[in-house]
């Protein structure tokens, strides 16, 4: 309703744009409330995408047909590196986990391993739901469907009821997952203006709920902004934000490695078994999922929009960078960081054990 103007094929009408700088509005508004309204949302949601996604999954495994599963691959070794590109955004809301970590009452070693265990339940249940699809529908409805999972659970109920049940659960992933983008980004953001390597205005936090309010209000500005792009755009920002997602990857195993070599005896609540080799291992895991965005590969990135995307992000990034280097000395920044080394270090002794 409402169009407004055509981008990429796919026309941006204003009751649908509306909607998502409206949503966006509203997650501004519950992450400056506080991490504790955030998290009792989050409850809730995830109770409702877990309910109706169990109610697929075990439905399927009863009136699925195995028949329905072929092909296991379209396109071949091409199809499958197009869906594996986008696994780093499905699976990036993890990060959130270590960059609330002050706002979460729990022992460091504690929050270590809750992270391991949340990778291992979120990648189970992506392949349960990709295995229930596949066990409803034939490769023939899946290429004219455009909500799989829901005419999945409407062909297990045998009920219209069953797919606008999924419609609601996926909306409740959706707000799931922006929720966590809202946490993680704003802690994130935050953590770098502390440090000096973002302006510090940046690192503004609410007198009463002691939010990052000038964090949290850039993201639901750009939230709000994006709708008004259209599909397409959105699209794109999955696909490059996935490559910058596989970068901070590799840049964070790099630091693991590095850290380990120049502070071997650091206070580590939760320690990594093995920690060389499976800091290599995702060196290298990172690096060859990275080379899957380059120009030449079936996966790479589309020319002009998503590389457009990634060279914009790049170039905000050091415009902020030195923005903030105009404010603050590269020895202030690297004090501030030992200072949190330091703190870090203190906070750990309590629970820590040696390095391997």
């Amino acid at each position: 309703m409402g169009r407004l103007w055509t981008v990429a094929g796919w026309d941006v009408t204003f009751t649908w744009a509306l909607t998502g700088t409206i949503g966006a509005a509203v997650m501004t508004l519950v992450n400056w409330r506080g991490i504790s309204f955030s998290a009792a949302l989050q409850r809730l949601f995830v109770f409702a995408l877990g309910l109706v996604g169990l109610a697929l999954i075990i439905g399927s495994f009863f009136t699925g047909e195995v028949a329905n599963t072929q092909p296991f691959f379209v396109n071949g070794f091409g199809g499958w590196m197009a869906v594996l590109v986008m696994t780093p955004f499905l699976l990036v809301g993890f990060d959130v986990i270590p960059q609330a970590a002050e706002e979460i009452d729990l022992p460091y070693r504690a929050i270590g391993r809750i992270l391991l265990l949340s990778v291992a339940m979120a990648a189970i249940w992506y392949i349960l739901i990709i295995v229930a699809v596949s066990l409803m529908l034939d490769s023939a409805t899946l290429e004219e469907t455009d909500l799989a999972p829901a005419d999945a659970l409407t062909a297990v109920v045998g009920a219209g009821w069953g797919g606008k049940a999924l419609i609601f659960a996926g909306l409740c992933g959706i707000l799931t997952s922006w929720n966590a983008f809202f946490i993680g980004g704003s802690r994130a953001i935050y953590a770098m203006a502390h440090s000096g390597m973002l302006p510090g205005f940046l690192a503004k936090l609410h007198p009463e709920h002691r939010t990052p309010v000038n964090a949290i209000l850039l993201i639901g500005i750009l939230s709000a902004l994006a709708p008004w792009f259209g599909r397409p755009a959105l699209v794109w920002l999955v696909n490059a934000g996935g490559l910058g997602i596989v970068v901070a990857y590799l840049l964070v195993a790099i630091s693991f490695l590095v850290l380990r070599r120049r502070a071997p005896d650091m206070p580590r609540p939760y320690r990594v078994p093995r920690g060389e080799v499976i800091g290599w291992a995702a060196v290298v895991c990172s690096a060859a999922l990275m080379l899957m965005y380059m120009p030449g590969m079936p996966s790479a990135l589309t020319w002009p929009a998503e590389w457009l995307i990634v060279g914009l992000w790049c170039l905000t990034g050091l415009a902020l960078w030195l923005w903030a280097r105009s404010q603050t000395s590269l020895e202030e920044q690297s004090r501030r960081l030992d200072s949190e080394l330091e703190a870090a270090r203190n906070s750990g002794e309590s629970e820590a054990s040696p390095a391997e």
